[in-house]
Parts: structure tokens; C-alpha cells; sequence
């Protein structure tokens, strides 16, 4: 299915900006400053993201906040169809999914005024990756958050370990609540408007 973004303010799409086919065409409106976000559930592997947890989204991407973030501003970014390894994206996938990554380091560097950025991928289960859906960790960074700056691949590992162990074991919950999430997620998603 092909998705097409509109605005919300009336305004007639012209005939040449829909794609030629349009079997399988759902329009999906670009909301006003003045507008809250459409309410969108995403998925995250086998996980449904509650859409308070997501703060910006495209056709094919979306940003949300982190369960459990190394430091302020950690968050993930993901395609919005599940897929489990990154060589199995489309080009526009890879494509949305990089420029989005870069649009929301860019603000949360600003917000949280950080110097640098890390941006990491484990892709697939050897590198450490815990949920089967393609995710792009982006997190803002600062000089002395870390002793040795490569220690954040180690603290992303065990993080990803801790998880891993919570979703197969189900230990009792020392993650962030809906509540929290959502409340950053509402920061963010101002940054965007």
C-alpha cells in the first residue's frame, strides 16, 4: 500500500503529485503545528509501541524514545515495516531511515546541548541486537559521559543483554513507565513543529 501525505488545511492535491497507480492508496495528512499527532500504534518487532512513545514520523520511518536510554536524549530510530535486518531494506527505506536519524540528532544535539552524536545499528543477533526490527540507536553526546568514549558500545551491549533477559525471563519491571516515556516523547515532538 502506498502512502500519501496531505496537508490538513483543505487544500485540494493537485492530480500530478499522486503516484500513477492509485490501487492500495491511503492518504495520511500532515498534521498542523496546532494539531496533536495522528494517534498511530507502531510496532517494534513482536512489540507494540504505544504512540505517546513515538515524537516524529515519516512515511516510512519513526522516532521514538528509549525504555531504557544510556544517557539524555537516547533514542531509537526505526522503518515502520518490521524488518529484521538492514540489508532487507528498500533504498527508500534506507534512505528515510538515515535522513530521519539526522533530522532528530540534529535537534536533540541542540536540546540537549551535546556536542557530538552516537549513532549505532546491531544488526542481527550476533551483534547484540535483542528485538528483531531494524533500529538505529541515536544518542546525544558529551565530552566525559563515558571514561573511554568506545565504552558506550559496551554499556549498549549490556543494555541490549538486560532487555534481552526481561523479555525472556520477565523479571519484575525496572523500566521506564508509559508515563515517563511519554512525557519526553511531548519534549521532543515540540522540537518538530
Amino acid at each position: 500500500m502506498q502512502t500519501v501525505l496531505v496537508s490538513c488545511i483543505g487544500k485540494k492535491i493537485p492530480r500530478w503529485f499522486l503516484p500513477h497507480s492509485s490501487k492500495s492508496l491511503r492518504i495520511r495528512p500532515i498534521w498542523s503545528s496546532s494539531i496533536k499527532m495522528a494517534a498511530e500504534d507502531y510496532t517494534f518487532g513482536p512489540y507494540k509501541i504505544h504512540h505517546t512513545e513515538v515524537f516524529y514520523s515519516t512515511h516510512l520511518s519513526y522516532a521514538m524514545v528509549n525504555l531504557r536510554p544510556l544517557l539524555p536524549g537516547h533514542v531509537l530510530v526505526c522503518p515502520k515495516r518490521e524488518v529484521k535486518r538492514f540489508v532487507d531494506l528498500t533504498a527508500d527505506e534506507t534512505s528515510d531511515l538515515w535522513l530521519t536519524a539526522q533530522k532528530v540528532g540534529k535537534q536533540l544535539e541542540s536540546y540537549h546541548k551535546a556536542s557530538s552524536l552516537t549513532l549505532a545499528i546491531q544488526d542481527g543477533p550476533q551483534a547484540g541486537q535483542t528485538v528483531p526490527h531494524v533500529h538505529i540507536h541515536l544518542i546525544p553526546r558529551k565530552s566525559g559521559d563515558f571514561e573511554k568514549n568506545d565504552e558506550i558500545y559496551d554499556a549498549m551491549d549490556e543494555k541490549e543483554k538486560e532487555l534481552k533477559q526481561k523479555l525472556d525471563l520477565d523479571k519484575e519491571r525496572k523500566d521506564r513507565t508509559l508515563e515517563e516515556m511519554s512525557q519526553e516523547a511531548d519534549e521532543y515532538r515540540k522540537l518538530f513543529v
